[in-house]
């Protein structure tokens, strides 16, 4: 058997897989061994007991971070005139139309949001196969395809995250830096969950929530106590 590394031994005996921490707990044991030489990023992971396949089952929503991201965003916003300049002051990266649509074919996508007015959804929808799988395609339930583009925009600038549930019911997401202090992870965590909660599907049976997880980029994961993200 190969020797084990200090930092892997510290790791299992610091971290338990079979113990469900509280929030608190778990959010000090993350930051612990968020080490890296870089601001790693922390992550939740939520296992769901729902089928996205069935379209009464898809978990889908944005949710406003209250101590933001800790990641400067890249905008991209489909719009033309007034909304154009609107879009520009309230600072996205990106601003264009038809000229937006050809450099993303020719696969310049340099952005983690795309946003749209409606007008534009007809240029937009033919992007679908390339913006789709990498789940930035502008969609009207999360407030990406919006007459708004302020506000939106100042929205996913500002710690807007949005979420969407995998094949396997997983639903991950980054909510802030190793750098945040505990509170600010802890209450990233617990509004990220809520609105988890609140996207319930009407086709959702049984468990809703079978586990979640929390982890730094280059971390281990912990299993959280469902209780205590409740609270």
């Amino acid at each position: 058997m190969a020797k084990l590394g200090k930092r892997t031994k510290a790791i299992r005996e610091a971290v338990d897989k079979n113990v469900d921490y509280s929030i608190d707990d778990a959010v000090a044991l993350v930051k612990k061994f968020a080490n890296a030489k870089f601001d790693e990023t922390i992550e939740v992971s939520i296992n769901l007991g729902v089928d996205p396949r069935h379209a009464d089952q898809m978990v889908r929503g944005v949710v406003a971070l209250p101590n933001g991201t800790g990641k400067d965003v890249r905008v991209a916003v489909f719009a033309k005139g007034d909304k154009a300049d609107e879009a520009k002051a309230a600072g996205a990266d990106i601003v264009g139309a038809d000229d937006l649509a050809d450099a993303i074919l020719a696969g310049n996508i340099d952005f983690e949001r795309c946003i749209a007015t409606p007008d534009m959804m007809p240029v937009v929808g033919k992007l679908g196969k390339v913006l789709g799988p990498r789940g930035l395609m502008p969609n009207p339930r999360v407030g990406t395809v919006t007459p708004n583009v302020a506000e939106a925009v100042k929205g996913a600038k500002g710690g807007e995250v949005e979420f969407r549930c995998e094949k396997a019911g997983i639903i991950h997401g980054g909510i802030g830096k190793a750098s945040f202090d505990e509170a600010a992870i802890a209450g990233n965590l617990k509004a990220f969950f809520a609105a988890i909660m609140k996207a319930k599907p009407s086709g959702a049976k049984g468990t809703y929530v079978k586990r979640v997880s929390l982890s730094s980029t280059m971390g281990p994961g912990v299993h959280i106590d469902l209780a205590s993200l409740n609270g």
